[in-house]
């Protein structure tokens, strides 16, 4: 009996992590599509890709307070709702004003819900023995690789943006109603709430910059992936190199708990990151269709792990619960995700899209001397 309740909720959470992951690649693949639809060029289009982390640093208290107060599975099902809203209303935008306002809310309410899908899976890892939250990031990866997939469809047929998020929107809704009741329960913590000011807590701002560096290079595959694809590629199914990229993000997170169990959390964060910086250099080096399907397929090989990693070892913070550990250093992570995509349209638009990617492997070339870092002051403690 109580195998079967957790069963059903590992399934209902696994649900709400490949919407997840269906419904912000169906976002990012349309990129270009918006671009072209409003005009844009490169710095404009870092600006309106400004507005996500803006919005996203409001949700800030707001996020606090809701950890401090609620169970993680109403705040998850209502921002989670609001998100799929938020995407409809982008593909019915035909003013950059609207445009914008849809574009903060799917930031606003992605900031809410990643947070509390994050907790429920560090809480209900707990009831288990085996790793399982590799799975969960491996399942918002293969709903990245859906989404995509059917955005695709969505090109290839040229099907409108806007029909496209509506069929989304009311795929991602109907799917999270179903599974919201089967949700996991009474999870929220009774002490470590609170937000501490003051001298910051080392090991949780190490893990903050952990998934700072990790976010802006998967968020630059995000939104810039389809651009560079189109225009240094020349292709023009230009979604093409985000499906590789999500493709073997998505496989390799399936194994991540495997391999971080044979070699360990330290070496795993070193592999990464310098497959990241092959795959960037690849992509840089030889601008042509197959050699970057192949950089873009080891980048996504090499991030895979940062994340799922991270917010496990978030969980087992001495100073924090795992819903408000998971609050402070998502801040980092949106902060890189969101920052990571203005900028390199800034650089872009100076200088060269295909040389802005050197940031990327920059970043991934960060996250060794921060793990070594982490584990050090985890060591002392």
């Amino acid at each position: 009996m109580i195998m079967n309740e957790k069963l059903k909720q590992r399934i209902a959470l696994s649900i709400y992590f490949f919407l997840s992951g269906f419904g912000f690649s169906s976002w990012a693949s349309r990129i270009p599509t918006i671009k072209t639809n409003f005009g844009l060029n490169e710095a404009e289009l870092g600006s309106l890709l400004l507005t996500m982390p803006i919005s996203s640093l409001i949700g800030l208290p707001i996020s606090g307070w809701l950890v401090s107060k609620f169970n993680s599975r109403v705040p998850l099902f209502v921002a989670f709702l609001f998100f799929s809203l938020a995407l409809g209303f982008i593909g019915l935008s035909t003013k950059m004003e609207f445009l914008v306002i849809s574009v903060a809310l799917l930031s606003f309410c992605m900031r809410i819900f990643n947070i509390f899908i994050n907790t429920q899976s560090i809480n209900l890892q707990k009831s288990f023995e085996k790793k399982i939250n590799g799975s969960f990031h491996g399942l918002w990866s293969v709903g990245g690789l859906v989404g995509v997939l059917f955005s695709t469809l969505m090109v290839s047929l040229h099907v409108p943006i806007g029909t496209h998020f509506l069929y989304v929107t009311s795929f991602t809704v109907l799917l999270s109603v179903l599974a919201f009741p089967f949700l996991l329960r009474n999870d929220r913590a009774e002490s470590g709430n609170k937000l501490i000011l003051g001298k910051p807590d080392k090991s949780i701002m190490y893990l903050g910059l952990l998934v700072f560096f990790a976010a802006l290079c998967e968020g630059g595959m995000f939104d810039w992936s389809g651009v560079y694809f189109k225009e240094v590629v020349k292709e023009e199914l230009f979604t093409l190199g985000y499906l590789i990229f999500m493709s073997f993000m998505a496989l390799s997170r399936f194994f991540s708990d495997r391999i971080i169990e044979q070699i360990g959390m330290q070496k795993t964060y070193v592999f990464g990151a310098c497959v990241v910086a092959i795959g960037i250099l690849t992509v840089i080096i030889f601008p042509y269709f197959w050699p970057t399907l192949f950089g873009f397929s080891i980048v996504g090989i090499g991030v895979a792990a940062v994340f799922p990693m991270t917010f496990t070892l978030a969980g087992n913070s001495k100073k924090y619960s795992p819903g408000m550990a998971l609050s402070i250093i998502s801040t980092y992570s949106i902060v890189g995700m969101l920052f990571g995509p203005p900028m390199i349209g800034y650089v872009a638009h100076m200088f060269n899209l295909k040389y802005s990617f050197l940031l990327f492997m920059v970043a991934g070339l960060m996250i060794i001397p921060i793990s070594k870092l982490y584990f050090r002051e985890v060591n002392k403690q």
